[in-house]
């Protein structure tokens, strides 16, 4: 019996229907990412060679793949990888995945302190936001903390990877960084309700550290901590910035003023929710 043969044409479009029958979007999209990676193309290669049969080895790789994938597997642990500001990101199941809506937290940094000395991250988890705002702020010093070890031991090989330098320490919050002071602070927190973390999608309830995503019984436990502790490490005329959750930004933004916060702004992210609060430390 003639073994089937299967040309990259074939396999994606099985594969965009298998994995749209598993509720994963975007299920084409995907497919192709993963047959990049099994094949060494790039998309255009694929498209370029859509009659070419895959031989064993491909076939094998790529199959192992689409298993993990229908399982609801993030894509970016399949291919151990993820784009942010431009730049590549390990990810492993010990960090939060970049999101591109963060991308709006390092823009907004760059545009209130592009000056900034001194630079701190607070929660940094892979590192993407420390690290992008280490390759756009060349001569600052970028500190990042995490409660996490096994978190920083991944931002440590993406600061590597990106070839710049930061300062990674170990703690909770700013407690590592105790009587020093900084121009510019960031931080994307917890602040998923934890009620709301069941109804998460399967990637993200099941595949990332819940600790990174759990901000307590309303969202805002870590920026009742993390807000009047930044202001205590701010430099005159420094600046904390804060991605926030949907619908939280009024609420954040509240606690900002409590604590001596000057020049509040939002900033929305490509999908027009406030992604963003930040305020300026004047006194």
């Amino acid at each position: 019996m003639q073994q089937e043969i299967w040309t990259t044409i074939k396999i994606l479009t099985w594969t965009r229907e298998y994995l749209a029958g598993k509720g994963v979007e975007n299920a084409r999209l995907e497919a192709e990412w993963m047959l990049c990676a099994a094949t060494g193309l790039d998309r255009v290669g694929l498209y370029l060679n859509f009659e070419r049969p895959l031989n064993e080895t491909e076939l094998a790789t790529f199959r192992a793949m689409v298993a993990r994938r229908a399982k609801r597997e993030p894509l970016q642990h399949i291919l151990g990888t993820q784009e942010f500001f431009g730049l590549e990101f390990e990810v492993t199941p010990d960090v939060l995945i970049p999101r591109h809506d963060t991308e709006t937290l390092v823009s907004e940094a760059l545009l209130r302190k592009p000056g900034a000395a001194s630079v701190l991250d607070i929660g940094t988890g892979s590192g993407c936001i420390a690290v992008a705002l280490a390759r756009q702020l060349p001569e600052a010093k970028v500190t990042a903390i995490d409660i996490s070890e096994a978190a920083l031991a991944v931002a440590r090989r993406n600061a590597d990877r990106n070839g710049v330098t930061v300062e990674f320490l170990h703690g909770s919050l700013l407690e590592p960084v105790a009587g020093r002071s900084f121009d510019l602070i960031v931080s994307n927190p917890p602040y998923i309700p934890a009620a709301d973390i069941a109804a998460l999608e399967p990637e993200v309830r099941d595949h990332e550290p819940k600790g990174a995503l759990d901000g307590g019984t309303d969202g805002l436990d870590i920026y009742r901590a993390l807000i009047p502790a930044a202001w205590a490490c701010l430099n005159p005329g420094g600046w904390l910035l804060v991605e926030v959750g949907i619908g939280q930004a009024a609420a954040v933004s509240d606690l900002f003023t409590q604590n001596g916060f000057d020049e509040l702004f939002t900033a929305r992210d490509p999908g027009a929710i406030e992604r963003v609060v930040g305020g300026k430390r004047n006194g």
